[in-house]
């Protein structure tokens, strides 16, 4: 059985661009004859099916821009999606929204769903789901016909396509070593499974600062939790069995539960321990004492992201090539720490 192939194939097989076998294929007096004659001949041999749906979305403007995000409770993606509408409307597109609630199977359907000749190009993250389960086919039969996506925050090197994120390793590195310049020893980290790339990359941070600063890794002192769902018993027994002084969480929403919990032990916040967390949203700014954080700044990610795809889907180049945007992350010092 013949393997199915793509125009990107084609063209790569021939040495051509995608657009020269896209126009051969339609039998577009731009292209030579000869070389009209060899790509067809070659998509014959192989048996090569259009992606009518691709090819529609390809060819027809439609002003529109799918996004699909993994959550709406966590603030952090409500502000992307402010940052990629604000761009977007202002350029003159409209965006479609569409949630996966961390399930690999609702991601796929909502790409299938938007990708029906009723947009340009996707911005996404990636859920839980399909980090987990490491298949990013949905994906690459998309960029494989040449339509723009970009990916933010959790992104994949799987996937040959423009990305915008924050470096989280050096936010995490940032956050450890303000702890310990507080004189803080017995440091703790609140995350998650290691196949969220975010998680991976600020525990790395977390890791390679205390190394840096002659701090033993204590693996104890690691609460990794399967999902970014708050599990309330497994931060009681944490804080019950382990006497730590400072505290990094991977997320806001993990930060100030833990906070809660040890303040209704008598332990006091900072005097007795501190806290950062990732994020920065409105459950930062209005705990009691206001959560120290580590800034993801989503609104200029969601703007980023939108200007990105919007100047793929209007470039008229053949080449491809790809960015990957890293932002700095930036520390919002309240109560949560400091002597």
């Amino acid at each position: 059985m013949k393997r199915k192939i793509t125009l990107k194939h084609i063209a790569r097989e021939l040495g051509v661009s995608i657009s020269t076998v896209s126009k051969a294929l339609k039998n577009s007096e731009e292209i030579g004859r000869d070389t009209k004659e060899k790509i067809q001949a070659f998509a014959k041999l192989y048996n090569y099916k259009p992606n009518n749906i691709a090819i529609s979305l390809k060819n027809k403007r439609t002003k529109n821009i799918g996004v699909i995000i993994p959550d709406i409770v966590h603030h952090f993606f409500t502000t992307v999606f402010r940052g990629i509408e604000k761009y977007a409307n202002a350029k003159g597109y409209n965006v479609i929204v569409c949630v996966s609630d961390e399930s690999f199977d609702k991601e796929v359907i909502n790409m299938e769903l938007l990708a029906n000749g009723s947009i340009d190009g996707f911005i996404m993250a990636l859920s839980a789901g399909t980090q987990l389960k490491n298949d990013y086919n949905h994906l690459k039969e998309v960029t494989a016909q040449g339509i723009p996506l970009v990916l933010f925050d959790r992104v994949t090197p799987e996937i040959k396509c423009d990305k915008v994120v924050i470096d989280d390793k050096k936010g995490a590195y940032n956050a450890v070593t303000t702890f310990i310049r507080e004189g803080r020893k017995k440091i703790a980290l609140i995350t998650t499974k290691d196949y969220f790339s975010v998680s991976r990359d600020r525990a790395a941070g977390y890791r390679e600062a205390l190394l840096d600063n002659d701090l033993e890794i204590n693996e104890d002192l690691i609460l990794e939790f399967p999902s970014m769902e708050v599990d309330e018993k497994g931060i009681e027994e944490f804080f019950t069995n382990k006497k730590v002084d400072a505290v990094l969480s991977v997320n806001e929403i993990f930060a100030i539960h833990s906070m809660r919990f040890v303040q209704s032990l008598g332990i006091k916040i900072p005097e007795d321990i501190s806290f950062i967390g990732f994020t920065d949203g409105l459950l930062s700014k209005y705990s009691t004492p206001g959560l120290t954080a580590v800034a993801q700044h989503g609104e200029d990610m969601g703007k980023i992201a939108a200007e990105m795809l919007i100047e793929k889907v209007e470039s008229e180049e053949e080449e491809e090539t790809y960015t990957t945007k890293v932002l700095e992350p930036t520390l919002i010092v309240r109560g949560s720490t400091g002597n």
